[in-house]
């Protein structure tokens, strides 16, 4: 595992939609490194126990849609253990549905969580790391930025987004010792792909290169290397964690 980077004591880490899927093991890879985790949802409850106790572990119920509730998270967090150091946007929706049959406020809804809520969190993340000179944010977007899905145009809009938006935040606080970063997955053991029968589930694992889907552990581990000290040189990327999928793209 990758070393965190280097301060004095554990790092304080939040991860947004932390409660289940790939949020939870980013929460539960940096809790084995020793760091103090908080995670939010909008039900503030994980779908399994991390079992920490409240000194290390902070489970918090918020819409990242509302600025009120980000701020009231974040006060929290502060209130505990200081100021955010290492903070993974991975909370995300999606309402899918062809472009001719999406209503405005399916697309509304998606770009509000996946994107303008990103926004919203990074920037409050980022108002105490330039004055720690230090930081790492971490953006969870998806190979369906890149290689488009049918139904999922505003998923991909929002998804896509992240990349500019990391790309212009990183140039800005680069100076200040701070690097923005975005981890893009493809194919995820996650509850959607769960609800699948097992002939689907083949089908969309036969067009991954390395023929299965990802566990949430191994974007975790990216994401976990991203934060990390041997990651110190790197800002404005994509990662893609897609088994080859999105190849060239």
């Amino acid at each position: 595992m990758s070393r965190p980077v280097e301060t004095e004591g554990p790092r304080v880490v939040l991860v947004t939609g932390g409660s289940r899927g790939i949020g939870l093991a980013c929460a539960e890879w940096f809790l084995a490194q020793g760091d103090r985790v908080a995670i939010t949802s909008r039900t503030g409850a994980p779908e399994r126990d991390p079992g920490e106790g409240p000194d290390r572990f902070l489970s918090l119920t918020c819409d990242m849609t509302d600025a009120d509730q980000v701020d009231s998270a974040f006060g929290a967090i502060e209130e505990a253990w200081g100021p955010v150091e290492v903070l993974v946007a991975n909370a995300g929706i999606t309402r899918d549905g062809l472009v001719l049959r999406m209503s405005e406020d399916a697309w509304s809804e998606v770009i509000d969580t996946n994107l303008t809520a990103v926004f919203r969190v990074s920037k409050r993340a980022l108002t105490k790391m330039l004055r720690l000179h230090r930081g790492r944010v971490i953006m969870i977007s998806s190979i369906g930025a890149f290689i488009g899905s049918a139904g999922q145009a505003n998923y991909a809009a929002s998804k896509a987004g992240l990349v500019g938006m990391a790309r212009s935040m990183a140039r800005e606080v680069a100076s200040r010792g701070i690097t923005v970063n975005v981890v893009a997955p493809g194919l995820v053991e996650t509850n959607m792909l769960a609800g699948l029968d097992d002939a689907r589930r083949a089908e969309y694992a036969s067009q991954v290169p390395l023929g299965r889907v990802a566990k949430p552990e191994e974007i975790a581990e990216v994401v976990g290397f991203v934060a990390s000290d041997g990651a110190g040189y790197v800002t404005g990327a994509v990662l893609p964690v897609d088994g080859g999928l999105a190849m060239g793209l």
